[in-house]
């Protein structure tokens, strides 16, 4: 092929594929005809001038899925493929993904404890109507009263009870009490304690994982000494159910982990299913530890912290 035809070639195929021209504006744009033009943009993909490459994400997120599920150890992992990685996009595909996961997992006689946040609060919203029989829905942790909390725990445990057509129970106690002695004389009243035991001996876990951001509902709810919030700015990864781990998923202050109200993370290690609902860029390091911890057996995320999650193993 000359040098002429050439540039005529990659001008038609610029104009085409770059500046989105039709096919009749090159013709008028070169001064040919519309079947030249034609011939032209084929000439380009025949000599490699245009190459053509479809990404399919669903072969992605499934190839993601499964190098998660060995490297971590999962018993499953759902990756739900998001179009931007824009926080309140991510929590709402992600929560989407995971509603319709205990939808089809949920069965008579399940148990199913929940915690609190924006990301269960998008689960509890997405939730598909099933009636379940001799079944439950219970609050894994307290909650916050002295924060701008918009969603209250109460709300997405109600929303997973309705979902489900059964009675929920709920905590209304805080996430975290002063001193342990107030956390023990709380435990002693019988109606308090069925619930926390309801919460350990469920089934089904459904929860997410904080960061130690400083938009954080629970550091900014004043429960924190300054020097434990230096602790947690510092060494912690994230949170679950208001506990705060490292990377490597050890609880970072136990002297806190013990004023703390609600499921003991251990206990997630024993659930059926456990699963760990979270995505986006600032969950990233939360997620990491809470899978180094094994607290969770099963994981919904999207497909940017899936890569982001397999990047850390390699450092």
């Amino acid at each position: 092929m000359d040098n002429d035809k050439i540039k005529k070639v990659i001008e038609a195929a610029k104009l085409y594929y770059q500046l989105d021209y039709s096919q009749n504006q090159i013709a008028e744009t070169l001064g040919v005809s519309r079947p030249t033009v034609s011939r032209l943009l084929q000439q380009a993909k025949m000599e490699g001038i245009v190459t053509i490459e479809i990404q399919d994400p669903t072969e992605d997120v499934e190839v993601l899925k499964k190098h998660l599920k060995k490297k971590f150890q999962l018993q499953h992992v759902v990756v739900a493929f998001t179009p931007t990685y824009e926080d309140s996009i991510v929590k709402r595909y992600i929560g989407q993904a995971a509603a319709t996961y205990v939808y089809e997992l949920a069965k008579d006689g399940d148990t199913i404890g929940a915690s609190w946040g924006s990301t269960m609060y998008q689960v509890a919203l997405q939730l598909k109507s099933k009636s379940l029989i001799n079944s439950f829905v219970v609050q894994l942790n307290g909650g916050v009263s002295d924060a701008d909390i918009q969603i209250s725990p109460s709300e997405i445990v109600h929303l997973f009870g309705k979902a489900f057509n059964v009675t929920p129970y709920f905590m209304y106690l805080p996430a975290i009490v002063d001193h342990i002695v107030v956390k023990q004389s709380m435990f002693t009243d019988r109606h308090i304690r069925r619930v926390i035991d309801m919460g350990k001996n469920a089934n089904i876990a459904v929860f997410t994982a904080g960061a130690p951001t400083p938009d954080s509902v629970l550091i900014n709810s004043n429960y924190f000494r300054e020097d434990e919030l230096e602790v947690i700015r510092n060494n912690a990864a994230g949170d679950i159910c208001s506990r705060y781990y490292d990377r490597n998923g050890e609880i970072c202050l136990p002297n806190l982990d013990e004023r703390t109200v609600g499921i003991d993370l251990v206990d997630l290690r024993l659930k059926e299913h456990s699963i760990l609902v979270a995505g986006g860029p600032s969950k990233v390091n939360a997620i990491f530890g809470a899978l180094k911890g094994k607290y969770a057996n099963t994981l919904v995320t999207d497909q940017i912290t899936a890569k982001a999650l397999l990047d850390k193993l390699d450092i």
